[in-house]
């Protein structure tokens, strides 16, 4: 079993910074893309930004030059630093990644419980 937790959610105001993390454990043998989702009240999961396990990268376009997506190989932690937040930033966490438990079993597709990031004055 593989368990993703994050933390580093909370309140900010517009223009602030929050960096959130998200470590793995559990039984892993290799853990190939980790990626962070959010979800605002009303609207559908979106990816945020991902990164393979090379260190490729990807962002949604709205939080491109602002947010930050790293990764820890030897944790198998994953963290996304944001910067200049917006109101319309503010929604639901979720780290996810796919990982591979066993040399005998294929990747399988875990997430975490999420985490409220709310940007307000």
């Amino acid at each position: 079993q593989v368990q993703l937790v994050e933390s580093g959610g909370g309140l900010v105001q517009p223009g602030g910074s929050l960096k959130l993390s998200c470590a793995a454990s559990g039984v892993i043998f290799l853990v190939y893309t980790m990626s962070w989702y959010r979800q605002a009240p009303g609207k559908q999961r979106e990816l945020v930004a991902g990164i393979t396990s090379s260190g490729t990268t990807n962002y949604v376009d709205s939080v491109k030059g602002r947010f930050t997506i790293s990764r820890d190989n030897a944790k198998n932690t994953v963290s996304l630093q944001m910067n200049s937040l917006k109101p319309e930033d503010t929604a639901v966490y979720y780290c996810h990644a796919n990982i591979r438990s066993s040399i005998r079993l294929d990747s399988a597709d875990y997430w975490g419980q999420g985490t409220q990031v709310t940007v307000s004055s």
